[in-house]
């Protein structure tokens, strides 16, 4: 037990100094511009079929579920506003992240393990390039970046499955529908939704890389890596997201 904890706290202070690094690499050149624009393409672009397919069903889920309780107290006219608020607060953020955690995370922790396991790191200090520039900043800051754009298109996705959600049951104008959700919005229920998906990104590309960059010797150890990253990426966005809403309800 007790060496089981002793070990837990090695690693949270393992990956605390990690984390750290980052913040000073980021600023140190040179700037692998290319590879950042390459990690953009393949954790932002590729993702984008997955994160469409899912914010459409999560759109059309939660109005179909959700219609049924409103017409019984006759506020069914509520239905766009009440979608509109859940997905760009809390479901289309905290489902977004979590698929990205799942393709990307395990993605980089995967990728990164192979390369240490076959020393193509230790072959990169050699050749006086310095990995951690060129292999972690890179993806930290796609992933930071990419994905609160995927949560916007997620959440763009997703009102129009509300909208074909509506309509099965109905017949609503699209205008209509449009200035309804704009009507329910405020800035305030934009600002720290978008403000904690840069935190969960940023989360996800760190963890993705730590576990990746710190895999032992074996061709197990990628595995372990891929499935540590996916968890442990998973965990920590609930998390965020917990002491996001707290923060949210304590100041706004």
């Amino acid at each position: 037990m007790i060496l089981s904890l002793k070990n837990t706290f090695e690693q949270i202070g393992n990956a605390t100094v990690f984390a750290k690094r980052f913040f000073k690499e980021v600023f140190i050149p040179p700037y692998e511009v290319k590879e950042f624009l390459k990690q953009c393409y393949y954790i932002g672009y590729k993702s984008l079929p997955l994160v469409a397919i899912t914010g459409f069903i999560m759109g059309l889920v939660l109005t179909l579920q959700s219609r049924p309780t409103l017409v019984k107290f006759g506020a069914e006219s509520w239905l766009p506003g009440m979608v509109a608020l859940s997905l760009i607060r809390e479901i289309a953020p905290v489902i977004t992240a979590l698929i990205c955690a799942g393709k990307i995370s395990s993605g980089i922790g995967a990728e990164l393990g192979s390369m240490k396991v076959t020393e193509q790191i230790d072959a990169m200090e050699v050749s006086a390039i310095n990995p951690y520039n060129y292999l972690v900043v890179t993806r930290i800051l796609a992933c930071t970046l990419m994905v609160p754009i995927l949560v916007f298109f997620a959440d763009a996705i997703g009102i129009i499955g509300g909208y074909v959600g509506i309509n099965i049951h109905g017949d609503v104008n699209f205008y209509r529908y449009l200035t309804q959700i704009i009507q329910s919005l405020e800035f305030l229920d934009v600002i720290p939704a978008t403000i904690k998906t840069f935190f969960f990104g940023y989360f996800i590309g760190m963890i993705g890389c730590y576990k990746g960059f710190n895999a032992s010797n074996g061709t197990e150890s990628v595995g372990r890596a891929a499935n540590s990253a996916v968890v442990t990426a998973s965990l920590s966005i609930f998390i965020i997201d917990m002491v996001a809403v707290q923060i949210t309800d304590l100041f706004f």
